[in-house]
């Protein structure tokens, strides 16, 4: 047994219990106070400096190693979802309407984990290890917000690596890609107005909702469309808000989205064919727009010589179970705006089990994991840092 896997071996528990304790206590992305007074605590009593505050309530703990090196940047990241959880376990929620509904509770739990095995053996370490626990990954970009307060500096960051836990893998299962791994995400909101009436004569107003409803139709015709839009893209309507009364004709309705997008050419066009249905779909109705589109998150691109050394490094974890290539993704992750600034990678391990009932998607009211995932998450996290060339 390597030492790193009698480290880990001695630190599952803990991980397990940090994992529920998060998992009962979850916060939303900017909130993750209480979240990140644990951590904090938790990285000094290792001897790591810490920093807290870190774009609004990130936590960065460095450990420096015995000798000089390069700086290795490993990020896990700490908010939850607005969604009220369903299942029944032990350590379910305790905060209405927010869930641990993405695994980001046990990707803190590995993070810390690895935290512990690495200090234990700082000795032989060179360079610094850069532990980062980041708010606000769902939507928020609460990376580019660490980034814009100095989370890759002081020390420089040499290269950054992520994980995502995803029960669509079987527990133990690397799913690893080069280059392009997952799509950009921008995000919109539409307010459509028309000219409010009595609903038994159409003709005397303008429906807002019958404009919407063709608006609707016809953008998701834009996800079967030829001409690469179709398969490099996807647009997705989540809210609809407008009416006032059964009997009246609609004056206004609220829309917002999301767009995915896996090449640049695809992310403009699906934003020009945007601006040109709403705008004609709205002057064949008489009605006003108001279309307010955002770029967000770019697409996260790996570096192949950094996925090359997460690969050697799982050779050496023995709870990893298969490596499987994965195609570009559709999913999207603000770990993009580091990979942008520093090479690195951002890999996925499987934590589904069906034998124990744990194959819930992410982002599911009953969304749940196999904890044997941790060890493994964190035996590979370690193993990046004693063998990330500068560092070994």
């Amino acid at each position: 047994m390597t030492e790193i896997e009698q480290r880990v071996l001695e630190v599952r528990d803990e991980m397990i219990r940090l994992r529920r304790d998060f998992h009962r206590h979850p916060e939303l992305g900017f909130h993750e106070n209480r979240t990140a007074r644990i951590i904090a605590g938790y990285l000094r009593d290792l001897g790591l400096e810490v920093r807290e505050g870190v774009g609004k309530t990130g936590v960065v703990g460095v450990l420096r190693g015995a000798a000089p090196g390069r700086t290795l940047m490993l990020r896990a990241d700490m908010d939850a979802l607005p969604i009220q959880e369903r299942s029944q376990t032990p350590y379910r929620s305790t905060n209405p309407g927010v869930m641990h509904a993405c695994g980001h509770d046990g990707h803190m739990a590995i993070l810390l984990g690895a935290a512990r095995v690495l200090a234990g053996m700082k000795g032989r370490l060179r360079g610094q290890v850069k532990f980062v626990f980041q708010p606000a990954e769902e939507g928020a970009g609460g990376a580019r917000v660490m980034i814009e307060d100095g989370v890759l500096e002081n020390p420089g960051v040499d290269a950054v690596f992520g994980l995502h836990l995803v029960t669509a893998l079987p527990c133990g299962t690397l799913g690893w890609g080069k280059g392009l791994i997952m799509a950009a995400m921008d995000s919109f909101d539409l307010k459509v107005t028309g000219r409010s009436g009595h609903s038994s004569m159409p003709g005397e107003g303008v429906d807002a909702i019958r404009a919407s409803a063709r608006i609707i139709s016809e953008l998701h015709e834009l996800n079967t469309a030829t001409g690469g839009l179709g398969p490099s893209s996807l647009i997705n309507i989540g809210t609809i808000r407008g009416g006032e009364a059964s009997n009246v004709i609609a004056e206004e309705v609220e829309l917002s989205g999301t767009v995915r997008s896996l090449n640049p050419e695809a992310r403009a066009s699906m934003k020009d064919a945007m601006l040109r249905i709403v705008g004609r779909v709205a002057r064949e109705f008489g009605a006003g727009f108001d279309l307010d589109y955002r770029d967000g998150y770019p697409p996260v691109v790996n570096d192949g010589e950094m996925t090359d050394l997460l690969i050697r490094a799982a050779g050496d974890v023995p709870g990893v179970d298969g490596l499987l290539e994965l195609p570009p993704l559709m999913a999207s992750e603000d770990m993009a705006f580091y990979l942008r600034e520093v090479p690195g990678c951002f890999f996925f391990l499987g934590a589904g089990n069906p034998g124990k009932g744990l194959t819930r998607p992410l982002h599911s009211s009953e969304f749940d994991f196999d904890e044997s995932a941790l060890p493994v998450g964190a035996s590979l996290f370690a193993g990046l840092a004693a063998n990330l060339p500068g560092m070994e």
